[in-house]
């Protein structure tokens, strides 16, 4: 279980590298957009083939299409909850999560995100990630080193997005650091119970619960990350997500 604790631990981290270059960094928008799509593509990639593509080998078609669907439905439910409490539009690297009147016809000046609903946003996106690093060490062969890479490099990005916007929206560097350490280590937590937890189910189970998981993480990737990517880069996040897929192919490749 320490094992997968420090597994989630390191990829959680990665928020935490994507913050500090944020805050630092002056990046243009259109390299914080491509850098998404980037990430986004590598997770599309671990998803297909280190989630997906396992469950289904050990639960089976409908098992996995259940799971698939169940877990994009409640991660929508959770971000819809989310959202409406005032951390819409978290990952954009403008608006760092404002509530969703800022949008209205006429625009209603909203204040920024409560840290809350932020460190709930972050969780919501960050934990089915974080528990399928876990399970990923039930099989005895070690840690699916593809799959935690996939998620450090998708997480940079996604922190150092939302990390400008809450700059841009006013918040200290010290309150958004805290942001992200909060969720890291809540990323390690979810990863020690993915693997403590559900150690003793049985293939069908786990394999639901991977294709549930997967599901999360692709609604997440849908609704949150690409189309900030494409709102600042443009066209250009088609090519960078593929970039991003291919690059994660090979990474499992080796």
């Amino acid at each position: 279980m320490l094992t997968a604790a420090l597994w989630g631990l390191f990829a959680g981290g990665a928020l935490l590298v994507g913050a500090v270059l944020a805050l630092v960094l002056p990046i243009p928008l259109r390299v914080v957009g491509a850098v998404m799509g980037f990430g986004s593509g590598v997770l599309v990639s671990a998803v297909a083939f280190e989630l997906t593509a396992e469950a289904i080998a050990s639960a089976g078609l409908v098992v996995v299409t259940v799971g698939l669907i169940s877990g994009a439905l409640v991660y929508l439910a959770g971000d819809w909850a989310i959202s409406n409490a005032g951390a819409h539009r978290r990952k954009s690297p403008l608006h760092g999560g404002t509530h969703p009147s800022a949008y209205a016809d006429p625009p209603v000046k909203a204040a920024a995100a409560p840290a809350a609903a932020l460190v709930l946003g972050a969780l919501l996106d960050g934990i089915p990630e974080s528990a399928a690093i876990g399970i990923s060490l039930l099989d005895g062969e070690g840690v699916g080193l593809a799959f935690v890479a996939a998620v450090f490099l998708s997480n940079v990005p996604e922190s150092m997005a939302a990390s400008a916007g809450l700059k841009a929206s006013g918040r200290s560097g010290r309150s958004i650091l805290s942001l992200w350490l909060a969720v890291a280590l809540a990323s390690s937590v979810a990863a020690a119970l993915g693997f403590g937890v559900l150690g003793d189910t049985g293939p069908s189970v786990l394999g639901g619960i991977q294709a549930f998981a997967a599901g999360g993480v692709l609604a997440m990737l849908a609704t949150t990350m690409l189309p900030e990517a494409v709102d600042h880069a443009g066209r250009l996040v088609g090519l960078v997500t593929v970039l991003g897929f291919a690059a994660a192919v090979l990474l499992g490749e080796i």
